[in-house]
């Protein structure tokens, strides 16, 4: 549905108001209390915001854990998929976040991709038909100089074609 709504915006907005936008007013994402406040014309550079609010504090008065994790969880995926284009499928497979420190005030994560890890993603793909990607991202302070937690994601990048085979066969294998 998304996807859809997308191809369709990008007759009259541009890839990174949509993808910021997008976000920022899905009921999804707003419920991590994240934002997304930064983006790069090409959505290789994306930052996000996590406002400590009575929305997501915990009983301690700090950052719930689990609002950091899930407001950090689809950024990846989604700003992956946006880059490589539709000839790839991206799926979020795993993720690990390591507590530092109680954040008692807003956080700020970036998210990054060099031109060389897109190149080496497609490398990568083009020659193993599948990987599984680890990009590990730090929940700071704004100024970058308190880490609250470390969380490290694992995303599958496969080619299209090749993931849809390996699908039907296994739907095959299903059924005898």
């Amino acid at each position: 549905m998304y996807a859809n709504i997308q191809k369709f915006l990008e007759k009259f907005i541009s890839k990174k108001n949509i993808f910021k936008y997008g976000f920022n007013f899905s009921p999804m994402y707003r419920r991590t209390t994240g934002r997304i406040c930064e983006i790069s014309d090409d959505l290789h550079c994306i930052k996000i915001r996590i406002k400590l609010s009575y929305k997501n504090s915990n009983y301690v008065g700090s950052i719930f854990g689990g609002s950091m994790l899930s407001a950090t969880d689809p950024i990846f995926m989604i700003q992956l998929f946006n880059i490589l284009g539709s000839s790839y499928i991206v799926w979020d497979k795993a993720a690990a976040i390591r507590f530092k420190k109680p954040a008692r005030e807003s956080c700020f994560v970036n998210f990054e991709f060099t031109k060389a890890e897109i190149n080496k993603i497609k490398k990568d793909v083009e020659a193993n038909n599948e990987i599984d990607l680890i990009k590990n991202i730090k929940i700071t302070n704004e100024n970058e100089t308190i880490i609250f937690a470390e969380v490290s994601k694992t995303i599958y990048v496969a080619d299209k074609k090749f993931y849809k085979e390996k699908i039907k066969s296994k739907k095959l294998k299903l059924k005898i």
